[in-house]
């Protein structure tokens, strides 16, 4: 009985340290009302990076098959095996026809204006030639407090940050809804920003609008952290009660025999 007192005497004060707060964690868009982000939507354009694979589709108003047709209808990706032109790692391009050519930091507007000029000059080789690029490996990888961590595909060429989020299954419990870090590359150079996913100046980040390549981080609150050790903690203080059972049991049955 003795022995009961001061395991409960122990017991209440472990229950009494599991117990936690329940803090309020910030919702998405949470600062965000009727007149919050009125305005032009503006998607910014994407810029060559380094291990992009690009598709090239040229055409032109002539119709000499044997002038137009090594462009019209092979420029589509750089073989039927690759499906699309790879950006080196030296940011080039080596088109089968128009030869080695720099694309990293350009615009799909400003390639295809580079493409159209070799086209045309010095020589004519197509008459009004019209250069269609579009990206064929955009993706985005999410990690950290995120319902599923992992590459999205995009099949398209814009995705928002809340987009990415959702196909990820959403920000966790545990996780920082006000501080998502992105790591993105630009010209070579890493860069690191963050944005708040309840904020109303959501939609003003330049990190709204994901790039191709970019990682997002969601971070855990210190909230899990906390548990994380209490957690431990409890464990450790749960295997010490066992072992002290377990010894004053055998202890009580040796000093009744």
């Amino acid at each position: 009985m003795k022995f009961t007192r001061i395991l409960l005497l122990f017991t209440l004060p472990l229950y009494f340290f599991s117990c936690r707060t329940q803090q309020k964690m910030p919702y998405y868009l949470e600062q965000v009302n009727d007149s919050t982000g009125k305005g032009d939507v503006k998607i910014p354009e994407l810029r060559i990076q380094k291990n992009d694979l690009i598709s090239i589709q040229i055409n032109s108003i002539a119709t000499d098959p044997k002038i137009d047709g090594i462009y019209n209808l092979q420029i589509v990706g750089g073989s039927a095996q690759s499906g699309g032109y790879l950006v080196d790692g030296k940011g080039n391009i080596e088109h089968f026809r128009l030869g080695t050519f720099h694309a990293e930091g350009m615009t799909k507007t400003e390639l295809a204006g580079e493409i159209k000029k070799r086209l045309t000059q010095p020589v004519e080789l197509l008459r009004d030639p019209t250069v269609i690029i579009r990206f064929l490996n955009f993706k985005v990888t999410m990690l950290g407090e995120i319902g599923q961590q992992g590459v999205i595909n995009v099949p398209g060429e814009s995705i928002t940050i809340l987009e990415a989020v959702g196909l990820a299954g959403g920000v966790s419990e545990y996780g920082k809804k006000t501080n998502l870090k992105i790591m993105r590359e630009i010209d070579g150079k890493r860069e690191t920003g963050y944005i708040d996913l309840s904020s109303k100046d959501l939609f003003d980040s330049p990190y709204y609008h994901l790039m191709q390549n970019d990682v997002v981080v969601v971070e855990q609150t210190k909230q899990k952290a906390k548990e994380s050790e209490q957690a431990k903690t409890i464990q450790k203080i749960s295997f010490a009660f066992t072992l002290v059972t377990v010894a004053a049991t055998m202890a009580n049955i040796f000093i009744k025999n």
